[in-house]
């Protein structure tokens, strides 16, 4: 164990490890409930805003979207969350870094950070075909909500704070079944939602993919 420690934070296996460490510090804060898991989610299909100042043909903006919407569909992203695939790209890059660099007795950052390239593309190869089943389950939860009844006019009461700018969560009780878990955002900038707060779904936000909710008094 101490020696693969040691391993772990040797300059040629310290950017690897540092990814892996990244990957596992989300998932606490995850599942201490602090961040939702799709906080950092992809959504593949939009337009990407371009700087005021860049003149770029209108041939040659559709193309550079339209390369870069079909290189992160290749990967699956857009269709599983950004941390679900990073997850599946750390764990082999770092165990991948430690073995080659162990068995070539590499103890160079250079060469190190040389031999990231094919490793990384190979992760993010192997993280394609690892999370083809998660694209399907995705899937038929986002066919699961999009089919069910939306829960736009009820009270919903809040879990995780939310702002119009951070994303929140809250769960709803429908007409039978366990409560419903929702993504929300405050629908006004000046709202500020507070765990254990009652609000009103409003809306639904289609391009961020959650709920706008306003607070919510019964008396």
């Amino acid at each position: 164990m101490t020696e693969l420690l040691h391993a772990a934070v040797s300059p040629p296996n310290v950017l690897a490890t540092g990814l892996l460490v990244f990957v596992l510090l989300y998932w606490l804060v995850v599942i201490l409930g602090l961040l939702d898991f799709k906080t950092l989610d992809i959504q593949t299909g939009h337009d990407f805003d371009l700087p005021h100042d860049a003149h770029v043909g209108p041939d040659a903006s559709g193309m550079g979207v339209s390369w870069l919407n079909h290189a992160l569909a290749f990967f699956n992203l857009g269709r599983v969350p950004l941390m679900v695939f990073l997850s599946f790209v750390a764990l082999p890059l770092w165990v991948g870094s430690i073995l080659l660099n162990y068995y070539l007795g590499n103890s160079s950052f250079g060469l190190g950070l040389l031999l990231l390239v094919p490793l990384f593309i190979s992760s993010l190869l192997l993280a394609k075909v690892l999370t083809l089943p998660f694209v399907h389950l995705f899937a038929a939860m986002e066919r699961n909500h999009d089919e069910g009844a939306r829960p736009l006019g009820k009270v919903c009461t809040v879990l995780l704070p939310a702002t119009h700018e951070r994303l929140g969560q809250a769960s709803v009780q429908l007409r039978s079944g366990a409560p419903l878990m929702l993504n929300v955002r405050a629908a006004s900038a000046a709202s500020e939602l507070k765990k254990g707060d009652t609000a009103l779904i409003i809306d639904y936000d289609a391009a961020r993919r959650c709920y706008l909710v306003e607070p919510y008094d019964a008396l």
